[in-house]
């Protein structure tokens, strides 16, 4: 699923196109919304809330799409071929005279009162990379489920909204956490959850998420993908596991020498270390960052 930044940047280039311009087309290609059409509508804004993208329009409603695993907005000059996907996976078309913005297989498609905007995403947390951005709210969230795995917790958008699996492992391995530990245990939360914050605004203006700061393919990420090859600071193989309820499941990559557990760690917990292989000797170790 994409992350908080992916979806903030994407809103940032669809505001670009389409702030302040009148809709010549305005078309769902959903179910539910297929007699509704937003030719005409002014568009006020477009904004990330979270994983959510509000398009708010002047005469006062709000369209609310989701990406999900595989959605996606595409921007053409009118004219242009478009190349998101086959044509009966485009789910919305907006243009102006200027742009075209087609949405391909987009999620949780609504379009609501801007008043009622809070009906939708009044669930989420606070928003990593929203401008109300509240350390304290994220940390009482956090902290109202103590035993809850940190690596589920940092996923839940209930408790703080934009973090997706990237920054999760990324973030725990820098702070040197155990995915599977609990929120309970987490020596410093509230260095845990900036660092998140801080790898999701480094990557604010690009569509690479680079946590190492070394851009270069294939070095890009600590442990995200890396299953099997040795971690970069300590050599030993990363791990790869799986986290969460089954219909929610994520996996997780860790290093089990660098993200060594400081408390008792649920003995279910599926993190990938059942075949324990040595560590390897050759190591590709760059300083923390």
């Amino acid at each position: 699923m994409p992350e908080g930044d992916t979806v903030w940047l994407a809103a940032q280039r669809m505001n670009t196109a389409l702030a302040g311009a009148t809709l010549r087309r305005g078309e769902f290609r959903v179910p539910q919304w297929a007699t509704a059409d937003l030719a005409g509508a002014t568009v006020a804004e477009v904004v990330a809330r979270g994983k959510h993208m509000l398009i708010r329009f002047e005469d006062g409603r709000t369209l609310r799409t989701h990406f999900r695993m595989d959605g996606s907005w595409h921007i053409y000059r009118p004219g242009t071929r478009w190349h998101g996907g086959p044509t009966h996976e485009v789910r919305m078309v907006l243009a102006t005279d200027d742009w075209e913005c087609v949405g391909y297989r987009l999620h949780d498609i609504d379009l609501i009162p801007t008043a009622d905007e809070e009906r939708l995403v009044g669930h989420l947390g606070p928003d990593v990379l929203g401008p109300d951005w509240d350390l304290d709210e994220a940390l009482r969230r956090l902290r109202a489920a103590p035993d809850e795995q940190i690596g589920v917790a940092l996923l839940d958008q209930r408790n703080l909204a934009g973090i997706g699996n990237v920054y999760k492992v990324e973030s725990l391995f820098i702070e040197r956490v155990h995915p599977w530990a609990r929120v309970a245990d987490v020596e410093d939360l509230p260095a845990l959850v900036q660092r998140a914050r801080t790898l999701m605004r480094a990557n604010l203006n690009h569509p690479q998420q680079i946590t190492t700061g070394d851009g270069r393919k294939g070095r890009e990420h600590w442990v995200f993908g890396r299953q099997g090859k040795p971690c970069r600071r300590c050599g030993t193989r990363i791990l790869l596991g799986e986290q969460g309820p089954p219909t929610q499941e994520r996996v997780t990559w860790w290093c089990r020498s660098c993200q060594a557990a400081r408390s008792e760690v649920d003995p279910g917990a599926r993190t990938g270390e059942h075949d324990r292989p040595p560590p390897v000797t050759t190591l590709d170790a760059r300083p923390r960052r």
